[in-house]
């Protein structure tokens, strides 16, 4: 028999057979698992296909793979009847070439559905040491032309992978000229502000390199003004309120003289570099008629919930366009993204350029309406188990995401039994309030869920089924949410880029008075109030007789639909529309 090391030195070239898969009937969705139990929840909540890998040769030194990890994940995932792609998309050193032998042989017996790389000595080697693999070229290798993928497939690649930098008119000609190779597209997910991910920020800043799985994300960093005195000298400038008004700083480019790009520093810094996140929900249709196989979405490096939620969100827009292609539509589908923390979407470079629209300058972080509270660890014959990861107090209303339905199933609870903490069971201890350090594990009877039978929450809600609640913010991360909402239709060429400009200014404006009270979307009044949506455990809405014409309407609602004006008391009707009134007053003006 062959040893690993004689193929190796045999003489390498196109005529290796190498495992190649046709295309798929429909475009699969393709997410990303950063751990064993973001996998498992990616898997639950609609994947087609999951990426992963370990850390020292998948572009990802905080990956939580770890071998048996890996094994799992592709056991689970198998089972459910989803593919697994493990990444091997470094760029290698020297000394990352004496791992591959052991690498490799590992992967076989693994059996994954598919190995991404992007090192052309890479490819070539496992080409000839594994050839039952199916080999992916990663957006790392910068394919940007149909040239470029009519290379990777006489290589005998089964599947390219996008740049970022493609837009959806030179895709269209990629998939004419290339009918027959799989092609990979990203359509959500964090976006790098140099080519591809070709960043040496990081590597300047910090000594931790981008193409080696271990970037520092420099462009996300604050950045201090300084100047240099003609004596060689360099100092701080420091702001005040005496000197602030006499000072105005832009970057020019060259070739677009007069386009000052302002740099402007608050208490946390200067931030000049920060990309929005990409969200091609709103044009996906396009790229399901144009048939893109696979339709990826970045973010190992994020949280459970996000795995979670916009697989969810995905899953239910892929499968209603097959369903009824004519009469879609992305609007339902991006108010489910829009609970899930971002720093506000942007279509990228699918019309061919940036925007001043795809970055954020004046209020970079990430932020949403909703949090992740946590997720369903275990069901027994009485009541769900829920791990906490973020605190929770008296009358918060709990979201649970069914990884099957669509309705989502409210609940608002007075106080929790305390079951677990750091790992350990414990006499069970009731408090009205949780906090997520000692990694707590709530008991939630299904008496709780007095409008829903055992059976029927054992049947929505299996393990590791999300919970999310909302999340108070400050005002100014409220006007972000609204700026970015009105960029966001700028950029699908339906919204008013003077509502944008004066949303702006409110941003500015909120910023510069540094308000800190936190309210949330929706009326919190917990044991004093309701907010009118018939959530489950809720005294107030079921039991108060000025809720009986409510409760009556809600019966024909949905679980957690709002109501409307007509629908119960006044002084909470205010509440709940103030927001929306203050929006549709400014439409008006705008128009």
């Amino acid at each position: 028999m062959t040893s690993l090391r004689q193929r190796q030195a045999e003489p390498q070239g196109q005529d290796t057979m190498v495992k190649k898969a046709p295309r798929p009937e429909r475009s699969e969705l393709l997410m990303p698992a950063g751990n064993l139990l973001k996998l498992k929840m990616a898997v639950l909540y609609g994947a087609d296909a999951v990426y992963l890998g370990t850390p020292d040769m998948s572009l990802r030194v905080k990956s939580q793979f770890a071998l048996e990890d890996v094994i799992e994940g592709v056991r689970f995932a198998h089972e459910h009847g989803v593919r697994v792609y493990l990444t091997l998309n470094l760029f290698s050193h020297n000394k990352d070439i004496v791992k591959l032998p052991t690498f490799i042989e590992t992967i076989r017996q693994i059996k994954p559905d598919g190995v991404i790389i992007a090192d052309p000595g890479v490819f070539n080697f496992v080409a000839m040491n594994a050839p039952d693999l199916e080999l992916h070229i990663s957006t790392q290798a910068n394919v940007c032309s149909w040239l470029s993928v009519d290379f990777w497939e006489k290589q005998g690649a089964s599947l390219v992978v996008m740049a970022r930098e493609v837009s959806f008119e030179e895709l269209g000609e990629i998939r004419e000229k290339c009918p027959d190779i799989k092609l990979e597209a990203f359509i959500h997910g964090s976006m790098c502000m140099t080519y591809s991910g070709r960043c040496l920020l990081s590597n300047f800043m910090a000594e931790r390199g981008a193409n080696q799985g271990s970037c520092a994300n420099s462009c996300r960093w604050n950045y201090k003004v300084h100047m240099k005195l003609k004596d060689g000298t360099i100092k701080e400038l420091e702001l005040t309120e005496e000197n602030k008004e006499l000072f105005e700083f832009f970057l020019e480019e060259d070739h677009r003289q007069g386009e000052l790009l302002p740099i402007e520093e608050d208490d946390r810094g200067s931030y000049i570099l920060n990309s929005k996140d990409l969200c091609l929900m709103p044009v996906l249709d396009d790229y399901l008629k144009l048939g893109v196989d696979s339709l990826k979405v970045e973010g190992r490096g994020k949280s459970p919930y996000y795995a979670a939620a916009v697989a969810r969100a995905y899953r239910m827009a892929i499968d209603d366009w097959y369903s009824d292609p004519e009469n879609w539509s992305p609007d339902i589908y991006m108010e489910e993204l829009q609970s899930v923390p971002s720093r506000g979407y942007t279509f990228a470079f699918h019309e061919g350029r940036l925007t001043n629209h795809a970055h954020n300058y004046e209020h970079t972080a990430t932020i949403a309406e909703f949090e992740y509270a946590g997720h369903i660890d275990r069901v027994d014959e009485e009541a769900l188990y829920v791990s906490v990861k973020n605190k929770l107090v008296a009358g918060d209303v709990l979201e649970f995401l069914p990884p099957k339905h669509r309705d989502t199933v409210m609940l608002r609870l007075y106080d929790y039994d305390i079951v677990q903490k750091n790992g350990r069971p414990q006499r069970p201890e009731t408090a009205t309030e949780v906090n997520a350090g000692p990694q707590p594990v709530i008991r939630i009877p299904f008496s709780s869920f007095d409008r829903m039978t055992p059976d029927e929450v054992i049947a929505m809600l299996p393990p590791y089924s999300i919970v999310r609640k909302e999340r108070a913010l400050t005002q100014a991360e409220w006007d972000r949410i609204k700026l970015d909402t009105a960029a966001q239709r700028v950029e699908l060429g339906v919204g008013s880029e003077a509502l944008y400009r004066r949303r702006l200014d409110t941003l500015k404006d909120s910023i510069d008075e540094a308000k800190t009270n936190l309210r949330p979307k929706s009326p919190r009044l917990g044991v004093e109030g309701c907010c009118g949506r018939g959530c489950n455990g809720c005294l107030v809405f079921w039991n108060d007789p000025s809720y009986a014409k409510a409760r009556e309407l809600l019966a024909k609602k949905k679980s957690g639909e709002m109501l409307n004006t007509d629908m119960h008391d006044s002084k909470i009707d205010a509440a709940l529309n103030r927001g929306i009134e203050a929006d549709g007053q400014e439409q008006k003006k705008s128009a």
